[in-house]
C-alpha cells in the first residue's frame, strides 16, 4: 500500500523539530482526518532557505509528506520552493495511496503557509503566493473513504 520512500519518511522523518526565531512558521490542518502541520523555515538575506524543520500531528503519510516537503525545499530560494507542490512531493515519495493525497496538499499548503508568513514580517509580496488557508477541507466537497 505504501511505497518504501513513504515507510522510510515515515519511519525515518528528516528535519523534525522547531527552529528557534524561524523566519517563517506555517500551521496548517485537516479538520476532516484531524492532521495538523507546522512548518518552520529559516531564510538568509539572499532568500535562500537554509533550514526546515515541522512538526506534525497525523497520520504515518502525513509525517512522510512533512519529511519530503521539508527535504525539498532546503536549500532552494524562495520562488524555488512555491513550486514544490503536492503532485512533487508524491512522486518525490514513489507515490500515495488515494485516500493519502490530502496529506500531500497539506505539505505544499505548509510550505505555503510558512513562506506568507515569512513575507508578512518582511513587509514583502512574494509573486504567486495567495494567502494560505489554515484548514485543506475548506471549501472541499465531501469524500468518500
Amino acid at each position: 500500500m505504501y511505497s518504501e520512500k513513504v515507510m522510510d519518511h515515515f519511519q525515518n522523518p528528516r528535519n523534525v523539530g522547531e527552529i528557534e526565531g524561524a523566519s517563517g512558521v506555517g500551521t496548517v490542518g485537516n479538520a476532516k482526518c484531524g492532521d495538523i502541520m507546522r512548518m518552520y523555515l529559516d531564510i538568509d538575506e539572499d532568500g535562500i532557505i537554509r533550514d526546515c524543520k515541522f512538526k506534525t500531528f497525523g497520520c504515518g503519510a502525513a509525517v512522510a509528506t512533512s519529511s519530503m516537503a521539508t527535504e525539498l525545499v532546503k536549500g532552494k530560494t524562495i520562488q524555488e520552493a512555491l513550486q514544490v507542490t503536492n503532485k512533487a512531493v508524491m512522486e518525490a515519495l514513489d507515490g500515495l495511496p488515494p485516500v493519502k493525497v490530502h496529506c500531500s496538499l497539506l505539505a505544499e499548503e505548509a510550505i505555503h503557509a510558512a513562506l506568507w508568513d515569512y513575507a508578512e514580517k518582511h513587509g514583502i509580496k512574494i509573486e504567486g503566493l495567495d494567502k494560505p488557508k489554515s484548514d485543506i477541507s475548506e471549501g472541499e466537497e465531501e469524500e468518500e473513504y
